[in-house]
């Protein structure tokens, strides 16, 4: 695993990089979360660094609350052995590693958040909080799966089939199969490392990107045709509505993907996906998912108005505003930044 370029981190992160690497190899036994509705980031490196910490004879454990089951069906493939969905009671004499988590309330479990909770907090979002008593948090990473990566080499763990496929997952979820300006040298080092070590390339595209449920291309349809452009098209935008996942039989998660066929949209500065949250006590709220196309729009500002975050190019946030007051403040968020 030798020849491949050196990161490049700023101070802090070095710092942070050594730290979290001098308690992994102290500490005994750790607890893995991430953040809600996990994607493949998330679910990637979380499943990689369980897999990491029990090559290096830790005692590790992976949480996600009861209610994040199932998983969308493109991340079922994953082996998930070692995970909790209720906190064990030794939790206050575990480390806790948060992953891809940006803000430490995206995760819902308090317990894990007390004054006295040791956490590692290793990230990629730019605007994360630096919630941990270690911050590992690097920008610069196309995915928080490149730092696990990274760590990983560091404490000599060779990469299991396993694990090359969990990092694969994160690293082409987040890069969006390569083509978002997050992909640079280091994510294609990375690549050729992962298929070196067993990933099978078109299988892992097969399990994300294909065999899809007909309601999920029924959905689809309906985001198509609701489509709506404001502003010369700067904000392409459309809305789907609980009666259109009613009538396709879709799951809520099935709307991933709608907003890469607005983002395409040739003018558009900002793509955006506005569906209705389903299940009991979500009447009237909407979740919001945002992508940029380019630089000049960082979308994360905008989301982070409303409560929510993410990186610069793709960003979300929930709301009950609203439908014309939610297209207003969106239009406005675009044009304070032009």
């Amino acid at each position: 695993m030798s020849g491949a370029p050196a990161p490049v981190r700023p101070v802090d992160a070095q710092d942070g990089r050594e730290r979290v690497l001098t308690e992994i190899r102290e500490a005994d036994r750790f607890i893995l979360v991430t953040h809600e509705n996990p994607d493949g980031d998330a679910l990637g490196s979380l499943v990689a660094m369980h897999e990491i910490l029990g090559h290096l004879g830790k005692d590790s454990l992976m949480f996600m609350a009861a209610d994040e089951f199932p998983l969308p069906y493109e991340y079922r493939f994953f082996v998930l052995e070692g995970l909790v969905s209720v906190i064990p009671d030794d939790v206050g004499d575990r480390t806790i590693v948060f992953l891809d988590c940006g803000n430490i309330d995206r995760n819902p479990a308090d317990v894990l958040k007390g004054e006295d909770a040791h956490i590692l907090n290793i990230d990629h979002h730019h605007d994360n909080t630096r919630f941990g008593t270690v911050d590992l948090v690097v920008p610069e990473a196309s995915c928080t799966a490149e730092i696990v990566w990274d760590l990983m080499r560091a404490l000599g763990v060779a990469p299991t089939q396993t694990i090359a496929e969990a990092l694969y997952v994160g690293l082409v979820t987040d890069t969006g199969k390569f083509m978002y300006e997050n992909t640079g040298t280091r994510a294609h080092v990375m690549a050729a490392e992962l298929i070196g070590a067993g990933v099978d390339v078109p299988e892992i595209y097969r399990r994300l990107y294909e065999n899809i449920p007909y309601g999920k291309l029924e959905l689809l349809a309906r985001g198509l045709a609701q489509v709506q452009r404001f502003d010369d098209g700067r904000l392409t935008l459309t809305r789907l509505t609980a009666a259109d996942y009613a009538e396709t039989g879709a799951d809520e998660n099935y709307s991933e993907g709608v907003v890469d066929h607005l983002r395409a949209v040739n003018g558009t500065k900002v793509a955006a996906v506005v569906r209705d949250l389903l299940g009991e006590g979500q009447e009237g709220r909407r979740k919001v998912s945002l992508r940029a196309t380019g630089d000049d729009v960082d979308v994360s500002v905008i989301a982070r108005s409303h409560g929510g975050g993410g990186h610069r190019q793709a960003a979300g946030f929930s709301t009950d505003l609203p439908w014309d007051e939610l297209v207003a403040s969106l239009r406005a968020g675009i044009d304070a930044q032009l």
